[in-house]
């Protein structure tokens, strides 16, 4: 069987990136904020080289199809698969039941309360009202967290994380994908049937049952995987790059205070409430508190623009909130393993 980890530093390795140092909520709460923010330091280096890497010509926009391929296909479903192995809190009936649930219905409020601010702050249909609607309610749920849980928390809390994402991606390519570009459920819930669902459910099956893993395949999945969340980074930076190249174009008053208040603002309290008052287990608790601190998913640009709304609208939704979510991310994390008792 493959090995079980018992620490952060062994939870980080499998996200690909070692742990920052020192005990979360355990010390000073400055302590704890610098600690932090010495964790997402790499994961804003990472974007950041990645726009470099787009505005040098290095990672051209002919790469971005078949790196998100690889991705998506390969190194991420390897990441998932090497996660869930051996994870003792996944044979917690808890840990299957509740995480895809909170991960569909956290989307699915986000862009209902996204719509209605869109709604509020003066947008329409053909005027950006679906993309700011889609691209608020379309949180970070994926990278960001992964690099922040491994090197914080247990391996326990990685897999629960990736069996909370399946929640994510379901309600992404059906209700996301009917509030975007219309159609119905039934012409998009197959695409919530991808690879990364099947390397989460072959793992957790095994996992289940205790079976063993041949030592040359845990390693092979284990190198690969440990590939999926930087490649993920710098392909974040690269699409960034191109909206970046016109700064005042960015710069959308109502679409960034809107986007800011609710995706930082309000929807952490949803996240919080959840985590303090539902009957989760300590990993899944430990999950919301990182998802309610997340800003704005990158991925909503490439969509937008696939289904024809408007990307500057998602470009400034995201550009806002990622920028604002560097000082807050820690601060409602600290708020949030304080209020949830963690």
């Amino acid at each position: 069987m493959a090995g079980e980890y018992d620490d952060a530093a062994s939870a980080a390795a499998i996200s690909g990136f070692p742990p920052a140092g020192g005990t979360f909520h355990r010390c000073r709460p400055v302590d704890e904020i610098l600690h932090l923010l010495a964790i997402l330091a790499p994961i804003f280096a990472l974007i950041g080289i990645g726009a470099v890497l787009r505005r040098v010509g290095w990672l051209t926009p002919e790469a971005d199809s078949s790196l998100l391929r690889l991705g998506v296909n390969i190194l991420f479903p390897c990441l998932i698969f090497q996660s869930v192995m051996g994870n003792a809190a996944l044979r917690d009936p808890r840990n299957l039941v509740w995480p895809p649930l909170l991960g569909f219905a956290s989307m699915a409020v986000g862009w209902l309360a996204a719509w209605w601010t869109g709604r509020a702050l003066g947008l329409e249909r053909g005027g950006g009202l679906r993309s700011f609607a889609y691209s608020t309610g379309f949180y970070n749920y994926s990278y960001v967290p992964i690099f922040i849980i491994g090197a914080l928390y247990g391996p326990g809390t990685l897999g629960v994380l990736f069996v909370f994402t399946t929640g994510n991606e379901f309600a992404a390519w059906t209700v996301g994908v009917l509030l975007l570009a219309g159609g119905t459920f039934r012409d998009n819930w197959r695409k919530a049937l991808n690879p990364p669902v099947f390397a989460l459910v072959g793992a957790v099956a095994l996992n289940c049952f205790h079976l063993e893993v041949p030592a040359i395949i845990q390693r092979t999945v284990t190198s690969l995987g440990g590939a999926a969340v930087p490649l993920g980074l710098l392909l974040i930076g690269a699409f960034l790059e191109e909206h970046l190249r016109n700064p005042r174009a960015l710069i959308g008053p109502r679409v960034a205070i809107g986007s800011v208040a609710l995706r930082l603002g309000v929807l952490p309290l949803v996240f919080l409430a959840a985590a303090k008052w539902l009957p989760l287990s300590p990993e899944l608790r430990q999950v919301m508190i990182v998802q309610a601190a997340m800003p704005a998913g990158v991925f909503p640009i490439v969509l937008v623009k696939h289904y024809g709304g408007q990307p500057l609208t998602a470009a400034q939704v995201v550009v806002s909130t990622t920028l604002v979510s560097i000082p807050v991310i820690p601060l409602w994390m600290k708020f949030g393993a304080w209020w949830v008792g963690l």
